[in-house]
């Protein structure tokens, strides 16, 4: 199997992302699955900012945007009454060509990125589990059944995509420390006729509960707490006996279930992302609450950042020692959602009048009233939609102008014809000109052989964070690599020296 360079293991959104940063650079892979099937459950539902600018990398956002449903509002509810209603409609306007929330249930997101590797001959193997992994001298032999039937095949590299219980971390002995909260969760999509046009957040004494609109299937989604009284009582808890607290706590009663589920809530990220050709993504690595749907888009970070660096190195374009960032790039922000997101966990499911008071007060009235201000919406999208992830402290990332740094994403402006982001549609390494530079600059990017994309520098780009006269080496993800606005030739030079061996 070694005209396969790369296994991927898991085909959930982590692992289709990655496949797709693998197709793109034509690097040959294997990706297996020991599911019988696609899955056919909508679970994770949100798609953010910064993940549909990904995805447009591939073209593959206005298929998402069409499937799902742009969520306009968030309302809250305390105790049945409507307290307070918030617009989110182009909330995050200036930010980003994506500058909303949408809402796609999990199984047509799977299937918009499976379709677009069946276009390209690449087919998932299902009912395909690995076994086990041993690393050897440059490869990695992993043991896969297959229909009852075992191989050993090598690889260059294994991304272990895997999920929770993952085989390649276990295989790796990584230490995987957090816990898993008492609570139980349940999940469920109605077909209802309760009115919905837009995320609702019903609070109460018993606990809480979300609500959103599921376009494929003409149901609600309801995410929420188990009763503690009905988690005694039950052994196998099923929606009947939840039926009578949603209806009584939000009114809502469903005429058809199409699915129903319960699960605790883990807190949990793993000592180390690699370990020389052996990588994990998304929950293999990190799972956490899941406040502000964050956990799908964090794993298909991983994978965006991982693949390019991965496809490089097999091309020998990028010097392989540029995969050591990919853990540190990774792991500090999986660390700090893990923090965040568990603090946010306790105060929606904390017990006491403080807890009472922050359900029943400060999240229907404050929180909405802060969000009516332009600056906090802004803070407010820049946090959630993912777009204020950085790299500043990467070894791949040098130099400053203004307040941009090397590390930070590429800022989005918009231009009558278009955007200085359909640039990045290529996925591959670019030079960015904001305005005029130097003749030796000039000489320097020409002889590197990596592509100048030259924009006009105006009133969006100053509004933006740019400077003028700026010159940036952006990454295949749409990360600066290097920013200069000074005719520095060479910072650049040194960093085309020093990691761009294919250049």
């Amino acid at each position: 199997m070694m005209d396969k360079k790369v296994l991927v293991a898991g085909s959930g959104p982590t692992g289709l992302a990655m496949a797709a940063g693998l197709e793109k650079h034509g690097v040959p892979f294997r990706i297996i699955d020991k599911a019988p099937a696609p899955g056919g459950e909508s679970r994770a539902m949100i798609v953010h900012a910064r993940t549909l600018e990904m995805y447009d990398q591939f073209g593959l956002a206005e298929e998402m945007i069409n499937r799902g449903i742009i969520l306009n509002n968030v309302s809250f509810f305390n105790e049945g009454k409507r307290r307070a209603r918030f617009n989110l409609e182009d909330i995050g306007e200036g930010l980003s060509s994506f500058p909303f929330v949408l809402s796609l249930p999990q199984d047509e997101h799977e299937r918009i990125i499976t379709d677009y590797l069946k276009r390209r001959n690449i087919e998932i193997e299902w009912e395909t589990e690995l076994i086990d992994l041993e690393e050897t001298e440059g490869t990695v032999k992993a043991t896969i059944e297959k229909q009852g039937s075992r191989t050993i095949d090598e690889y260059e590299y294994v991304a272990g995509c895997d999920g929770v219980g993952s085989t390649v971390r276990k295989s790796l002995d990584f230490d995987f420390p957090g816990g898993t909260y008492e609570e139980m969760f349940f999940v469920t999509d109605l077909v209802s006729k309760y009115d919905i046009d837009g995320v609702q957040v019903h609070l109460f004494e018993a606990g809480f509960a979300l609500l959103l609109p599921v376009r494929t299937t003409g149901s609600v989604r309801v995410i929420g707490l188990v009763p503690e009284n009905i988690v005694r009582q039950a052994e196998d808890i099923g929606f009947e006996d939840i039926e009578a607290y949603l209806k009584g706590n939000i009114g809502i009663t469903a005429s058809k279930v199409n699915w129903f589920s319960t699960y605790n809530v883990h807190h949990r990220v793993s000592e180390n992302f690699r370990r020389s050709n052996v990588f994990i993504l998304g929950d293999a690595g990190h799972v956490h609450s899941p406040a502000g749907g964050q956990g799908m888009n964090t794993g298909i970070g991983d994978a965006m950042n991982l693949s390019w660096k991965l496809a490089e190195v097999i091309d020998g374009k990028l010097d392989r020692e540029a995969l050591a960032t990919y853990e540190p790039e990774r792991i500090a922000f999986a660390r700090l959602l893990v923090n965040t997101t568990d603090e946010v966990f306790k105060a929606m499911v904390g017990s006491g009048s403080v807890f009472a008071s922050l359900r029943g007060f400060i999240l229907p009235n404050v929180i909405p009233g802060l969000l009516n201000y332009k600056r906090w919406k802004k803070m407010m999208f820049r946090l959630v939609s993912q777009i204020h992830i950085d790299y500043n402290q990467s070894d791949l990332s040098k130099g400053r102008a203004g307040r941009l740094r090397g590390g930070d994403r590429l800022p989005w402006v918009p231009y009558y014809d278009g955007d200085n982001h359909d640039a990045l549609k290529s996925f591959e390494w670019q030079y960015h000109l904001y305005g005029q530079t130097s003749v030796e600059m000039r000489k320097h990017i020409k002889k590197s052989g990596i592509e100048l994309h030259e924009f006009n520098w105006t009133a969006e780009v100053r509004s933006a964070g740019i400077k003028k006269n700026t010159v940036m080496l952006v990454r295949p993800d749409g990360y600066i690599a290097v920013i200069d606005n000074e005719n520095n030739v060479e910072r650049f030079f040194e960093y085309v020296q020093t990691y761009l061996k294919g250049f």
